[in-house]
């Protein structure tokens, strides 16, 4: 039986840890808090993040880093990425030195501009890179829990963990590829959400079919032009964790990113939209460091560059689309 620590107990973590516990690994998933391992343990369901969902008897709560870490041969971290560094650094003290590490956070860390795997390494050591996975692609929790068919990728500079990571992770239901570039991956997995925001808002000013597919591949564009200048592939965009998450978060009914997005586009203050989704909304803080990011290594952003206004300027949503829609003439590519 393989131990395996899920540091997050949000719908992403909750859902991966049910299904390593139904395929019989023994899994501890870290709560923040005492009395939210105690219910999960109790009441055997996440009821805030993953309702009407029941876990596994080999899954196990705890609000404890190191009950969690002990004896770890596997370590899957979805926590916020904001709390990323703080959770990592709690972590290092307990984290078995053999342990494959599973990044599942999407974002780009505002302050220091670095991608997920970027923090892992700034505060475990670079060794770390030949042990460490992103993890990405379209994949709703609901779903992945509920066992419906989802196809995502496991993507490390070192084969062997991409692989390990696919075989531990793999059921009749979740399809992994493995992939060499973690960078691209994890590219794709942040902005996507910045690109949700701004398909989600044309929505809400029903602006129709045909302007969400010109942000979807628009925005897909932008997202390779940044991949490509942090170090990686463009065709990992033309994938999975690029295309296939990209779609599915612009066009979802469960997508956050789209839902808070859509929200802006209808006229709601985005201090009560996000007051009211009760779950993290990635998109809204990547598209801070999203922009910053580009603007620091030079790569033409102007999808994301909107949404920063918008979110972070209070610049009105109608604009923002009429100002993309007047940029200068050029070729496509």
């Amino acid at each position: 039986m393989t131990r395996v620590a899920v540091l997050g107990a949000g719908a992403w973590g909750t859902a991966l840890g049910k299904l390593l516990g139904a395929k019989g690994q023994h899994v501890m998933l870290l709560t923040e808090f005492e009395h939210e391992a105690d219910l999960l343990n109790r009441d055997r369901c996440n009821e805030r993040y993953l309702p009407g969902v029941d876990l596994p008897a080999s899954l196990r709560a705890t609000a404890r880093m190191d009950e969690a870490l002990a004896g770890a041969q596997i370590v899957i971290i979805v926590v916020p990425s904001d709390a990323l560094r703080s959770v990592l650094g709690e972590a290092r003290p307990h984290l078995p030195s053999e342990a494959l590490v599973v990044i599942a956070t999407k974002g780009i860390e505002n302050g220091s501009l670095m991608t997920m795997g970027e923090v892992l390494a700034d505060v475990l050591g670079p060794d770390i890179g030949h042990r460490g996975v992103a993890f990405s692609g379209p994949s709703f929790a609901n779903e992945v829990a509920a066992g419906m068919p989802t196809a995502v990728v496991a993507a490390s500079i070192d084969a062997r963990a991409a692989r390990a990571a696919q075989h531990a992770l793999v059921n009749d239901r979740l399809r992994i590829y493995t992939s060499d570039d973690p960078v691209g991956v994890q590219v794709g997995g942040a902005l996507k959400n910045v690109i949700a925001l701004a398909a989600g808002a044309s929505d809400g000013l029903g602006f129709g079919h045909n302007a969400r597919a010109a942000l979807i591949t628009r925005g897909l564009a932008e997202i390779g032009r940044l991949a490509v200048a942090k170090g990686g592939q463009a065709r990992t965009l033309a994938g999975l964790a690029g295309l296939g998450d990209l779609v599915l978060t612009c066009t979802g009914e469960l997508s956050r990113n789209r839902t808070v997005g859509f929200e802006l586009g209808r006229g709601r203050e985005l201090g009560d939209v996000l007051a009211s989704l009760g779950h993290v909304a990635e998109g809204v803080k990547t598209a801070k460091s999203a922009y910053h990011l580009a603007a620091r290594i030079g790569v033409d952003m102007p999808i994301t560059a909107e949404v920063y206004r918008v979110l972070y300027e209070g610049k009105p949503p109608r604009r923002a689309v009429e100002d993309l829609m007047h940029r200068a003439l050029k070729d496509e590519y």
